[in-house]
């Protein structure tokens, strides 16, 4: 019997135990893990840099209030609006993270309409869950937050149509993960921008999954040379300690003043420690040079798949984003539990689309051993 709500389809399995690139089940079976907690684990498990902030925190203080100040939340904010006019709000999760850019958005510009997009996922609290493009998520839960729209993603006429006075802002992430690893258009997600900025709403981009050196650069939204108006991440900001933070430019600022929003636990000592190690190991370009030319190399062995099998339709993402189209939803369920068979973890996207998430810090050789169990369990040569 279990003392649990069954809102997840749980396996069987139970990973208690982790080093590097590999998670360790309850019988001591060892996995090469190419999901990461769901983009969480981004330096991997037990990495010593972030054991070593953990444990001279938890020396000191774990929690003190957001009525006091807090230098471990300065010091992350510095480093998370890397130079430029941004300012930042801690929280728990991704989507509290954007629970607080929806707020933002809706009282610095006293509109109250939320674009977003078809197939996105924002988070499964009310304001989140509106936001989110995918009715299925939404089944059971009216009256859901009004004020939102969804459209079709990568379509810019759509947006046109929308864009008016009552607009507060528009809401996407770079490469929809849920939804089934869709990189936006670089032209589309450049004349989004531009258009944002003509109708003065603001552009909210939702880096939960991309953040944090998943697709190469620290945030996915820089190789669209964009300025988003407000930024949302969590997952990977302290690998597996919870926390997010909105990041918006500074001239909100006054929308936020002292009891417009907060939290208790948002930005505790433990978890702005572990965060500020955390960044300070990704936001380096050897590192993420490292993870992109990792990116490149799956990316490119993946795709030889499509001319092999029928089984694989297309393979997509960046960097240590990356999705493989399969045929059918039942083709993706067979390739995963016989993914696991072989001691690989991965999980699906979408209806089809299996999502690979490995380690940013995995090496070559893990690299090699993952890529050649998908390529044997797909063209069934086990």
């Amino acid at each position: 019997m279990s003392y649990l709500f069954p809102n997840y389809a749980r396996d069987t399995i139970d990973l208690v135990a982790g080093s590097g690139s590999y998670v360790q089940d309850q019988n001591g079976t060892n996995y090469l893990d190419f999901m990461s907690g769901i983009a969480v684990s981004n330096l991997g498990h037990n990495n010593p840099i972030v054991m070593e902030a953990l444990f001279e925190q938890a020396d000191k203080i774990w929690h003190s209030s957001n009525l006091y100040s807090n230098h471990l939340q300065e010091q992350v904010a510095e480093k998370l609006t890397m130079g430029k006019d941004y300012l930042a709000f801690f929280c728990n999760s991704g989507t509290e993270a954007n629970e607080a850019a929806i707020k933002l958005a809706r009282k610095a510009t006293g509109r109250s309409t939320i674009l977003s997009f078809e197939q996105s996922f924002h988070g499964r609290t009310y304001g989140a869950l509106s936001a989110t493009g995918q009715p299925a998520l939404q089944e059971g839960f009216y009256p859901i937050v009004e004020g939102f729209d969804y459209l079709p993603y990568n379509q810019l006429g759509p947006l046109k149509e929308k864009l008016d006075d009552s607009v507060a802002a528009v809401m996407l992430e770079v490469i929809q993960g849920e939804g089934g690893i869709i990189p936006a258009d670089k032209e589309w997600l450049q004349a989004v921008a531009k258009l944002c900025k003509e109708n003065d709403s603001l552009l909210i981009i939702d880096e939960i999954q991309t953040g944090m050196g998943r697709t190469g650069t620290f945030y996915a939204f820089e190789d669209y040379q964009i300025e988003p108006d407000i930024i949302t991440i969590a997952k990977a900001l302290a690998n597996g300690i919870p926390v997010g933070a909105m990041i918006g430019k500074s001239k909100l600022a006054k929308a936020f003043g002292p009891g417009s929003h907060g939290t208790t636990f948002g930005g505790n000592n433990l978890a702005m420690k572990v965060a500020n190690a955390v960044i300070r190991e990704i936001n380096q370009q050897e590192f993420l040079s490292s993870v992109a030319a990792k990116g490149n190399y799956l990316m490119e062995e993946l795709s030889k798949l499509i001319e092999k099998s029928d089984k694989v339709i297309a393979v997509r993402g960046k960097g240590l984003m990356i999705g493989v189209e399969l045929s059918s939803p039942e083709t993706l369920q067979v390739v995963i539990q016989q993914l696991k068979e072989q001691r690989l973890l991965a999980i699906k996207a979408g209806k089809s689309v299996l999502r690979l998430l490995p380690p940013l810090t995995i090496s070559q050789s893990e690299l090699e051993q993952g890529l050649e169990i998908i390529s044997k369990v797909i063209l069934n040569d086990m």
